[in-house]
């Protein structure tokens, strides 16, 4: 977003907050620089109308007024201040430590910007504490898929879509128009549930099968029907999709997470290998389990799952047909620009935040806005300058000079504004989430703070009613998960007995639990790992005990406080997880180039540099103790994911990407 247009917005906001009588459209043509000079009078208007539109959408509240006895123009505009306010709103600590939680359920996802925002504002108005929340516990949600932020947009504003779209199985590509009523999440995959207007009926799309970008068609907004309920549309999932059953054959000890869910237990196949059947929904997961195990798997029916792994591993193999290219790690990243939301939001989050903490240092102030110091300069230079034309009077006093923060005549903004859709829709579904998955937060809490969440958020909250979530939950008996997570919150160690894939039985390694944590449909637990002298994470389906470690075992060893990782700084990537450390103790540094929707695996496994390349794929470098686990990650994402380097680990990947193309 340019600095002239959030400038133009931002004194439009001034502008429309200074007069309870408003003001026509010919006034703030010449109270606002950005009309006034606009090359004729239709782009004036356009511009406008634009910019009238953007901020109702962001929640703020641009009223037409009619003008009793005037003869010519008869429309006034005004941002009335009761309408513009937060409601007056007060949580308690525990409703408060709720609704982090809430906002940290979308840290990784599409509305991290959204939740994180409202989270802030709440806490700098005064209507939530600051409550301490524990780390030891973090459920997260995951949207991937770059179909999401159009799909969001058309589900919230009513706008007819078109994509294409290859249906569970073997289905051949289509293109689909649809009316979106909702969207939902069912543990790790995000789904469309709308009126497509081909077929003349509801149907729901999975949004990783969606085959090309989303288009925005032309059209008036449409009305969902009055009964429609995405929660009871989502519910008929498993009754619309029919089990398929596969039989299969792996080498004995290989294909842990195929055993799992098999329907009955191996039974020998002959000629070394072990048969076992698999009753599924979901064929594409199914398919890409398969693919990564490569030679130590084979289809023996139906073959139109024989047909998606071949493809799957051809695919694989065809992406790292062309040579790599030279990724220059550490060379001078761009700058994320803001989002029109996110930096109109900031500038009018940041007066309340100072009239309410004269004074504030600039440094500390950047970092609670997650920003550097040299753009907050920016904004608050922008804050001083912006307001009505004819009126400097008007004008902010903004001293930050002294890197301590003053800001004076600024009354009409000194409460914090409304949440916008966006913003309440964030919180309002990680709350539903988080009272439906057990032992995430105090129930009665998340439900009070909903309730005062929804009235205070007002008409705001409607597009939450449109969206679902349903997180999946652990899969360690109750009993292994609390151990963990008190561990973690005690700062004990514990002895992990744990499955690595592509060994046979479990080994036993001593750990410090730092967290538990869901990515997707799978959970982890984040530890610092005594032998890899690192952190480690490990698949809470793969952990077969818990027990108390040996008080020695942890001598001599210096682990991070609990929480103190982040996804960025180091945890360890999907290799690692669980493995153990070279014979030497030292990683080994592979570099991965990521499809856009492959884009998430740079932060949930920690890459150490991530760089963003021309073609709009994404180089992720990940740290890790072995690299047997690199060719079958690769083949699970059918072409999403190529290794880059380094050149033994890329020559074994493609070694075997050939065998098991051929054996497939």
């Amino acid at each position: 977003m340019s600095a002239k247009r959030t400038e133009r917005l931002l004194t439009l906001v001034l502008v429309l907050m200074s007069s309870e009588r408003g003001f026509r459209k010919q006034e703030l043509f010449e109270e606002v620089d950005a009309y006034r000079l606009a090359s004729t009078p239709q782009a004036r208007e356009k511009l406008f109308d634009r910019d009238k539109a953007f901020l109702r959408e962001e929640g703020i509240p641009v009223e037409s007024l009619e003008e009793p006895g005037a003869e010519a123009e008869t429309v006034r505009y005004r941002i009335s201040s009761s309408a513009y306010r937060l409601p007056e709103v007060r949580f308690t600590a525990a409703e408060s430590a709720a609704l982090s939680l809430a906002a940290r359920l979308w840290e990784r996802a599409a509305l991290g910007g959204p939740a994180s925002r409202a989270l802030r504002r709440l806490h700098d108005g005064g209507a939530a504490p600051e409550a301490a929340s524990s780390d030891a516990f973090r459920p997260a949600l995951r949207t991937d898929e770059p179909q999401f932020p159009d799909l969001w947009r058309a589900v919230t504003t009513r706008r007819t879509v078109a994509f294409g779209y290859r249906a569970a199985g073997w289905a051949e590509e289509t293109e689909r128009r649809v009316q979106p009523w909702g969207m939902g999440s069912r543990f790790g995959r995000w789904y469309l549930v709308g009126f497509d207007l081909d077929r003349q009926a509801e149907r729901f799309f999975r949004l990783s099968r969606m085959t090309t970008p989303v288009r925005l068609l032309a059209g008036r907004p449409y009305e969902v029907p009055a009964g429609f309920s995405i929660d009871a549309s989502l519910a008929g999932l498993d009754d619309a999709v029919e089990p398929v059953t596969a039989v299969l054959e792996t080498r004995p000890g290989r294909g842990a997470a195929l055993r799992l869910p098999a329907a009955e237990a191996a039974v020998d196949g002959g000629d070394g290998w072990e048969r076992l059947t698999v009753r599924t929904g979901d064929v594409e997961a199914l398919a890409a389990e398969v693919a990564a195990l490569g030679t130590d798997a084979r289809v023996v029916s139906p073959p139109e799952l024989a047909a998606l792994v071949r493809r799957a591993l051809t695919r694989t193999l065809e992406a790292h047909a062309a040579e790599p290219p030279a990724l220059r790690f550490g060379a001078a990243r761009r700058v994320p620009q803001d989002t029109a939301q996110a930096h109109l939001a900031r500038l009018l989050d940041l007066v309340p935040y100072v009239l309410r903490n004269q004074g504030a240092a600039v440094a500390e102030t950047a970092a609670r806005f997650g920003v550097s110091e040299e753009q907050l300069a920016k904004d608050l230079s922008m804050l001083f300058v912006s307001g009505p034309r004819f009126y400097p009077t008007a004008l902010m006093d903004v001293d930050f000079e002294s890197g301590q923060i003053y800001i004076g005549n600024a009354d009409s903004l000194s409460q914090p504004m409304r949440l916008s859709a966006d913003e309440a829709a964030a919180l309002t579904v990680g709350l539903h989430a988080l009272r439906e998955l057990p032992g995430a937060a105090d129930a009665d809490a998340a439900a009070s703070a909903l309730r005062k969440l929804e009235d205070a958020a007002g008409e705001a909250v409607a597009a939450a009613s449109s969206v679902s979530v349903r997180l999946a939950e652990p899969p360690s008996a109750p009993e292994l998960l609390e151990r963990l997570r008190a561990a973690a919150e005690d700062g004990r160690s514990v002895l992990l007995g744990y499955r690595t894939p592509g060994r046979e039985g479990a080994t036993e390694r001593v750990v410090d639990p730092l967290r538990v944590h869901s990515l997707g449909d799978l959970w982890y637990l984040e530890a610092w790992c005594h032998r890899a002298q690192d952190r480690r994470s490990f698949r809470l389906d793969r952990i077969t005990s818990v027990s108390a470690a040996d008080p020695a075992g942890g001598a001599g060893t210096e682990r991070p406080a609990p929480g103190s990782g982040t996804a960025g700084s180091g945890i360890t990537g999907p290799g690692a997880a669980g493995t153990d450390a070279g014979e030497d103790g030292a990683d080994v540094v592979v570099d991965l180039i990521l499809a856009p929707s492959a884009a998430w695996i740079a932060v949930a496994y920690g890459a150490q540099e991530t760089l963003e390349l021309p073609d709009g794929r994404t180089a992720a470098r990940i740290a890790t103790g072995d690299t047997g686990w690199v060719p079958g990650f690769a083949a699970r994402f059918a072409g999403e994911v190529t290794v880059a380097g380094p050149a033994e680990v890329r020559e074994a990947t493609l070694a075997w990407l050939r065998a098991a193309a051929d054996a497939a």
